[in-house]
């Protein structure tokens, strides 16, 4: 017996486990006794005239015991004990729900999931029995007005009308010989899709038709052993076009658009070095336990595809807003669902027509492009793809394609990475690999600033000898606003043809000259101390055995005087204006050019903007 607190939140959210609400011995001991129980009266079953004659479910066999004796239904799942005198209705709070209504709801719920269990073992006739006992035990609910009990109640009856539905269905194709489970439908939203994959969107059908014979073959063969339908072997074609590096507006990723939360949750490794939602094998495999639960959880592939494209938790939200009790087929829910969901099931049905028919169609399908034949070796250490290719003489991209996963073009340096190389390359690769010289990770060519209160964009340009455009650029940034706290990349003064001002080269010019001592007031920062002493913010860093480049208000610290022939200028300092130059600042305050640009370090070709102070020799 399912415990009550466990039932009642289980029964809201059915369709996302079906397995969870009772163990597996649970199940298949409340299916033994479902098999075991001789045929009794009960009221009419759900399960309605499919044609001229009434289908009526069949007397089972009776089956030999096992080890154990096993129970009969009521025995094992159902308790007609009184309750405990401590545990009357009358000593329950005010709105609790009704104990034997809800005894009868954990029992409908096993006999749902022993259904589930007998529809696995191929076994439609016990599992249509089952869904029936169920629904009996349903109605015998009264729901006296309880908001709780009647969600559980319509929940339950709700996915009950659908599993009768889905195994009828199934035992009907069974009937038939038809190998396909999926309903190839054709509706006026079907051939829309048609006639756009016929049309506007015809190239893109042809390329994607074509490379589908690189993988379509391996997604088969996981298909045919997980025993799911072959159809789903071309949902790729509406999901990526069959490129195994597409990337979704939604930040999907692969062949089969995993975004990175549900690639996580089935297994796919994403880290700095790899992302398995690139690699074919594995996120096929991933795509496959997906659509396996979805399946599951909602009974039928056209609803279990529409959950694929925008999650379950969306499906399942419009299922439940639709006021009707069954749900007959995908097609009642269509109008419900999200506008790119809503034409993506019919889009893969369309794919499916033209593919099997595409001259009725008026399309002739290019020949399929044919896989690689490869092979795997096992890598230690870090190699670079360029390395590899030109030791074993293939292009840089064939050996890329066969390993997507590897984002940085290199195999991981903390674990050993198993390669795809064509046939034939991986004693090469092996032979020569100690040959390759080991990877190493490149120097980046910028540094990091953090942005702090006060911080301009043409200070922090000037500080480190970049331009303004190019710290916007390389930023992304729009404007010349800067947050606090930001934290911007900065290229190399040796990127942008300068020479960058290291603390060492610094130190070996010496502290030559006097030193002084400056207490920090409000406002201040080391480029602006400096600027106002005519030094460098390395020198005051070195000279005060600074760890980083914050002050805090009232600190001392010791100012150098830069080495120079001529005594220490004191200085003041302007601010650019929108057209103002070098010359035209150092005409204004009746100063020499060369006077001014060696003051603020600045050369002749050395550009100044509008907001950036400037250090000028005070009257």
């Amino acid at each position: 017996m399912v415990c009550t607190r466990l039932a009642r939140g289980l029964v809201l959210g059915l369709f996302f486990c079906s397995g969870c609400a009772i163990a597996k011995t649970s199940v298949g001991s409340l299916a033994s006794a479902i098999k075991a129980e001789p045929e009794t009266s009960m009221m009419k079953p759900l399960t309605q005239k499919s044609g001229p004659d009434e289908i009526q479910a069949e007397t089972l066999p009776e089956e030999t015991a096992g080890p154990l004796p096993i129970p009969s239904l009521d025995e094992a799942s159902v308790d007609e004990t009184e309750p405990l005198e401590s545990e009357s209705l009358s000593d329950q709070p005010p709105g609790s729900v009704d104990q034997p209504d809800q005894e009868k709801i954990d029992n409908a719920l096993e006999l749902l999931h022993a259904s589930g269990y007998f529809r696995e073992q191929g076994d439609l006739d016990s599992a249509i029995e089952a869904l029936d006992k169920a629904y009996a035990k349903l109605l015998e609910v009264v729901e006296q007005g309880d908001p709780e009990l009647v969600q559980q109640k319509e929940d339950l009856r709700f996915t009950i009308s659908k599993r009768v539905i889905e195994a009828y269905a199934s035992r009907f194709r069974t009937a038939n010989g038809l190998q396909t489970a999926i309903p190839i439908s054709m509706n006026r939203h079907v051939q829309r899709a048609i006639d756009l994959f016929t049309g506007k969107q015809k190239d893109f059908f042809l390329q994607a038709y074509r490379r589908s014979g690189i993988y379509r073959p391996a997604i088969l063969e996981a298909l045919k052993e997980a025993g799911l339908p072959e159809e789903l072997s071309w949902l790729p074609l509406i999901e990526s076009g069959f490129k195994v590096k597409a990337f979704s507006r939604a930040r999907a990723l692969g062949l089969w658009q995993f975004i990175a939360s549900t690639a996580y949750k089935f297994g796919l490794k994403r880290d700095r070095w790899v992302d398995e939602r690139m690699d074919p094998e594995k996120s096929t495999d991933a795509a496959i336990a997906y659509l396996k639960e979805l399946h599951r959880m909602f009974g039928d592939w056209t609803t279990a595809l529409a959950g694929y494209n925008c999650g379950e938790w969306a499906v399942l939200k419009r299922i439940r807003a639709q006021k009707i009790n069954y749900l007959d087929n995908f097609w009642d829910l269509y109008e419900r669902l999200p506008q790119e969901t809503a034409f993506y099931v019919p889009s893969f049905l369309a794919v499916l027509h033209i593919v099997n028919d595409p001259k009725a169609h008026g399309l002739e399908l290019p020949p399929l492009d044919e896989p690689a034949e490869t092979e795997t070796v096992m890598l230690s250490r870090a190699v670079s793809l360029k390395d590899m290719a030109k030791l074993i003489g293939v292009d840089r991209a064939v050996l890329a394609d066969l390993n997507a996963a590897l984002r940085r073009g290199v195999t991981p340096p903390d674990r050993p990475y198993e390669l795809t190389v064509p046939s034939g390359k991986g004693e090469i690769l092996l032979s020569k690999l100690h040959d390759i010289p080991a990877w190493r990770n490149p120097v980046p060519s910028y540094s990091i600033h953090r942005v702090r209160k006060g911080d301009t964009l043409s200070e922090i340009a000037a500080r480190y000898r970049a331009s303004m455009e190019t710290i916007k650029t390389v930023n992304g940034l729009r404007g010349d606003l800067l947050a606090a706290g930001a934290r911007l990349k900065i290229p190399t003064a040796a990127k942008a043809g300068e020479a960058p001002l290291e603390t060492s080269s610094i130190q070996s010019e010496g502290l030559k000259g006097k030193v002084l001592t400056y207490e920090v007031k409000r406002g201040d920062s080391l480029w602006k101390i400096a600027q106002k002493y005519g030094t460098s913010a390395n020198l005051i860093i070195s000279l005060n055995h600074l760890r980083n480049t914050t002050l805090t208000l009232g600190q001392i610290i010791k100012v150098p005087a830069w080495s120079s022939k001529s005594p220490l200028t004191k200085t003041a300092t302007c601010r650019v204006r929108r057209g103002d130059s070098p010359y035209l600042i150092a005409r204004r305050y009746h100063m020499d050019l060369s006077e001014l640009l060696s003051l603020n370090k600045l050369t002749p070709r050395s550009r100044i903007y509008p907001g950036q102070e400037l250090l000028i020799r005070a009257e």
